[in-house]
């Protein structure tokens, strides 16, 4: 097992839940107003968005490198009652699910054991796997808590949306930006320190 793997693999092993279980609201607001198709949610981590878009009438694939992770979400699906996921485990650098669909999810795609430009080549091929007509939706952190004094990885590099939408390549006349925004929330820490996080969101739509 190499590196990248193992360290997700134990990430998600050492606690018997990391998230919450509830779909990330960023992704909620976004696609709440579209009409159900199919849908790639990246790095499904333990379920949650998967699910959730399921509720909702998607069909899904979800996808993460951790077996751990990739078993506990079938199981929180049992759950739910959520039928159907097509789970896949793929390192992203390496392997990417077949086909087209019409909302391809990448929530909070970071990683502190990423190779140089593996990101980016993840979300190239993520809006290569976007459907005619269909939509793109990037979000990711835009820097740390404000309460953190002592970042757990200090040479990380949080990306723009003017970065991603850099990254993504997209060829002009077929892509539509629908939104490109940086949002502040309420983020308390663990020792219930006031604080505030800052995420990014980009959402774009494949006009085909």
């Amino acid at each position: 097992m190499d590196s990248t793997r193992q360290f997700w693999e134990d990430f998600y092993r050492d606690k018997d839940q990391v998230w919450s279980g509830k779909a990330n609201p960023i992704l909620v607001n976004e696609v709440a107003a579209l009409t159900p198709g199919t849908a790639l949610d990246l790095g499904c981590g333990e379920g949650g968005d998967a699910i959730w878009l399921t509720q909702q009438g998607w069909r899904v694939t979800a996808v993460d490198i951790s077996e751990v992770a990739l078993k506990r979400a079938a199981e929180h699906a049992a759950q739910a009652g959520a039928e159907g996921i097509v789970w896949e485990r793929h390192d992203l650098a390496k392997s990417f699910p077949e086909g087209r669909f019409n909302l391809v999810s990448a929530q909070f795609f970071h990683s502190p054991v990423a190779e140089d430009g593996e990101r980016d080549k993840a979300l190239r091929r993520a809006a290569e796997a976007v459907a005619p007509g269909g939509t793109l939706v990037v979000a990711g952190h835009a820097g740390w808590p404000t309460w953190m004094e002592e970042p757990p990885h200090k040479d990380v590099h949080f990306p723009t949306t003017a970065e991603v939408l850099e990254t993504l390549a997209l060829a002009d006349g077929e892509w539509t930006v629908e939104r490109q925004d940086l949002i502040a929330h309420d983020f308390p820490g663990p020792e219930g320190q006031q604080g505030t996080r800052s995420d990014n969101v980009l959402r774009v739509r494949h006009s085909g």
